[in-house]
């Protein structure tokens, strides 16, 4: 095997077309994003997220080839998210992945997105052995490494805690042209609330439910309180919720390190929370940088290369899509765990 490989990888599980490439050492040459944009007041719709994957895609490629320096034929491997995701979304990269790996005759490796978020969030924040918080629109999740898997510790039973957000802005009508997606209107809101209301504060065991909660906060905006102090007290909870968990999940493992990652990671309210809770505990707080924390295409290529060199490879036949992929179900031959 060459010493150095170059992965181009390609994101497509959800609204964001992500195209990255990486080099085996670490060394991330390009990180291009084109997201589909919905209209306002609508969640993402699957099948037209896919065909604006479809037509930006070349142009995407093109784009982290270019600022990467390389041509296209400089590329060792091809990598994209398998799953889990929306399928018309995964179908769109995995279709455009094959067609790189067999045009210019490269091996091809299916990656999951989670673990994808996990290991380059490692990377770059130099985290080793932490418990990882997953959190964005469409997952809210606790995972550590226990002997060959990374294993789920604790999840949301229903909606993830960026949807819950995003879903209470929409229906309050909370709309900045500034930003299309709901989520920085949403924290502009909630930081100028100053009454703290009773919500429900639902925990169930190392699980969390937001749809009850946010079933409340919207009844409480419907009963006249004001909509400011509302999304302060939904903020506050939901956080809460996943700060408990969060320490519960480092009491039991003995760990002393915590990698954030997500979209939802720029929330500063839950880093602050985080931060608090890590220090009494004595133990430190890892925080992908936004860039890295998104859904983004350079994820998949640093997991293409981790899985491909440790004797992964995915043949063609074999790329098809899995929706819901779970993270216990990859064998993670390239980390072993802390002893």
């Amino acid at each position: 095997m060459q010493n150095k490989i170059i992965c181009l990888g390609i994101e497509s599980t959800a609204h964001t077309l992500g195209v990255g490439i990486v080099e085996s050492n670490g060394n991330i040459l390009a990180n291009i994003r084109d997201s589909y944009i919905p209209p306002y007041g609508k969640g993402i719709h699957p099948a037209e997220a896919a065909r604006h994957h479809a037509l930006k895609m070349k142009e995407t490629i093109q784009k982290a080839v270019k600022q990467a320096g390389i041509k296209l034929k400089d590329v060792n491997l091809i990598a994209f998210a398998q799953g889990p995701g929306m399928g018309p979304c995964l179908r769109t990269g995995a279709v455009a992945a094959r067609t790189l790996a067999l045009t210019l005759n490269k091996p091809l490796v299916g990656v999951n997105h989670l673990v994808a978020h996990i290991e380059l969030g490692k990377l770059v924040t130099g985290a080793t052995d932490p418990v990882v918080l997953i959190v964005s629109g469409g997952t809210t999740a606790l995972a550590a490494l226990t002997g060959d898997r990374y294993r789920i510790l604790g999840e949301t039973l229903d909606i993830a805690i960026g949807n819950c957000f995003d879903r209470f802005a929409r229906e309050v009508g909370l709309h900045d042209p500034k930003h299309p997606w709901p989520g920085p209107v949403f924290d502009k809101v909630a930081s100028k609330g100053t009454k703290y209301i009773e919500l429900p504060y639902i925990v169930k065991g190392m699980d969390l439910s937001f749809s009850g909660l946010l079933t409340a906060a919207l009844k409480k905006v419907k009963e006249g309180y004001k909509v400011e102090d509302v999304a302060y007290s939904l903020q506050e909870t939901a956080l809460a919720m996943i700060t408990e968990v969060t320490e519960r999940a480092l009491a039991h493992t003995g760990k002393n390190e915590l990698l954030l990652t997500g979209g939802f990671t720029r929330n500063m309210r839950l880093q602050n929370m985080l931060k608090t809770m890590v220090k009494d505990r004595d133990a430190k707080l890892h925080v992908t940088p936004p860039e890295y924390a998104t859904d983004n295409g350079v994820m998949i290529a640093w997991l293409g290369i981790l899985a491909y060199t440790h004797g992964i490879t995915t043949k063609i036949e074999d790329s098809y899509v899995k929706q819901r992929w779970r993270i216990e179900e990859v064998e993670v031959t390239w980390v072993k765990e802390k002893q």
